[in-house]
């Protein structure tokens, strides 16, 4: 049971995602940041899809929902939490909830922090989650709407999945998190190679996507609160797995 998934770039830095079951011939969108790199794809893939699975309500996330549904009669699913805020919206779902698509099920997570009601989707036969703005690689979402308990909760959930899950993420922040990652955790073997292929594939114009749970467990500083050379250098080995995630969030958001 195959899925197939193109990766193209919106906006300055959004990363737009069309996904095709083989068998079935379904495509679904995993958000909407922008109509004409979007109909670009659909035309260079030749895949047609019938829905648009919106992970939260921002705008560079929503964008082109309305002209994409008049323009191809597009079904939008979208978070509960935010059913008045997703435009165009047709079905609201929440945690637990399984979207057929094709062979596979899409499993709804709610992953809210970043937004109150942001969601992941996640495909466990063709071991795939897609995170928008909760997990970046090397990185996590803005707490705009949530505080760090509620973000830290949804990292969890994440963190939980089989290691060997592929990652995909709303945005090209891969860079530039990395510099930050290497503030509060220098040492790190694994860090110090990753941040260097991803310079070398940003000066090659090359995607630093996708990742998988595995690698940003071994090298992401927000899904590593409970590490002792972390917490050593951020002075703080024996507080809560909180205030150690809102100080990495705090220190973030002042880089």
């Amino acid at each position: 049971m195959t899925i197939e998934i193109e990766q193209f770039m919106c906006r300055s830095d959004n990363f737009g995602l069309l996904l095709h079951d083989v068998e079935s011939g379904q495509t679904a969108l995993i958000d909407a940041p922008e109509e004409a790199p979007i109909i670009d794809a659909i035309r260079r893939t030749g895949w047609k899809p019938n829905m648009i699975l919106t992970t939260h309500h921002h705008g560079d996330h929503v964008e082109a929902n309305l002209a994409l549904k008049e323009r191809l009669g597009l079904r939008i699913v979208g978070p509960k939490a935010e059913e008045t805020k997703i435009p165009g919206i047709d079905e609201a779902v929440q945690e637990g909830a399984v979207i057929p698509f094709g062979h596979h099920g899409i499993y709804v997570i709610e992953t809210p922090g970043h937004t109150a009601g942001h969601v992941s989707y996640y495909i466990p036969t063709a071991n795939v989650v897609f995170t928008a703005d909760t997990l970046f690689a090397l990185g996590c979402g803005r707490l705009f709407e949530g505080p760090p308990a509620l973000m830290l909760d949804s990292l969890k959930k994440l963190a939980a999945l089989p290691p060997d899950t592929t990652v995909y993420c709303g945005h090209e922040y891969t860079q530039s998190n990395a510099r930050f990652a290497l503030t509060v955790d220098p040492t790190n073997s694994a860090l110090r190679e990753r941040a260097a292929r991803i310079d070398r594939q940003r000066s090659e114009g090359k995607p630093t996507l996708p990742t998988t749970i595995g690698e940003e467990l071994t090298t992401n500083p927000f899904l590593r609160w409970h590490d002792p050379t972390i917490r050593r250098n951020l002075g703080m080995e024996n507080a809560s797995d909180e205030a150690v995630f809102a100080e990495i969030r705090k220190r973030k958001d002042l880089f």
